[in-house]
């Protein structure tokens, strides 16, 4: 049973926004059909999911957001494009839903972009970056697999490097070798945080890793 979290506030209004199905254990191939398989996690108003749609057309993709507004209406529109075959948002917690996602190894990509926006103390327990949270990415990713995270935040970024190389279940793919740092979005699709930040010449950190194995 998915466990209790800030969804439940939300408006009744929303309270038929999609949900994972119930059990211990989804198989991410009933929900979603493609070639390869990617997740992005706290999809927002989902401007990343319908450019990747469209950059990647063999991919199914998988969004999971904590907020049952922008799940339903992400996931309307998703049909309205008739992408819902291999496009899919479901409002669930990821702390949560990860758990329960499988087969183990089955995601090319998992993506995490401009996560946690919880600065005083007593937030800190919602942030979704965390040792369990790559214990379940890595879980997850294929031979290969890369975890791509991005952050218009500084003190964020040099905190989710440090996280992500403590873990020890990555290795750095960026740019350079031994670094995860990266110029440019390379998956052909941003997220509108990413538009707004580009578009407002800020700068923001790219950090992308591989699964160790």
């Amino acid at each position: 049973m998915t466990a209790p979290s800030e969804i439940d506030r939300t408006p009744k209004s929303y309270a038929d926004a999609p949900r994972l199905p119930e059990g211990e254990r989804v198989d991410v191939r009933e929900l979603v059909r493609g070639t390869t398989f990617e997740i992005e996690i706290g999809h927002g108003r989902g401007g990343f999911l319908i450019e990747r749609a469209a950059a990647a057309p063999d991919a199914a993709i998988l969004g999971l957001e904590i907020k049952r507004k922008w799940c339903a209406i992400v996931d309307a529109r998703l049909e309205k494009r008739g992408l819902r075959n291999r496009v899919r948002s479901f409002s669930d917690d990821a702390k949560y839903a990860l758990p329960r996602l499988g087969p183990d190894g089955i995601f090319s990509v998992i993506y995490l972009h401009f996560p946690d926006p919880w600065w005083k103390k007593r937030h800190q327990k919602r942030m979704v970056m965390s040792n369990d949270f790559l214990v379940q990415v890595a879980r997850l990713l294929a031979e290969n697999g890369e975890l791509f995270i991005q952050t218009d935040v500084h003190d964020r970024a040099i905190a989710f490097e440090r996280e992500v190389e403590a873990s020890q279940l990555f290795r750095a793919y960026g740019d350079e070798e031994g670094s995860p740092h990266l110029a440019e979005n390379p998956y052909g699709a941003r997220s509108p945080r990413e538009h707004r930040a580009v578009a407002d010449g800020l700068p923001v950190a790219r950090l992308r890793y591989r699964l160790k194995r």
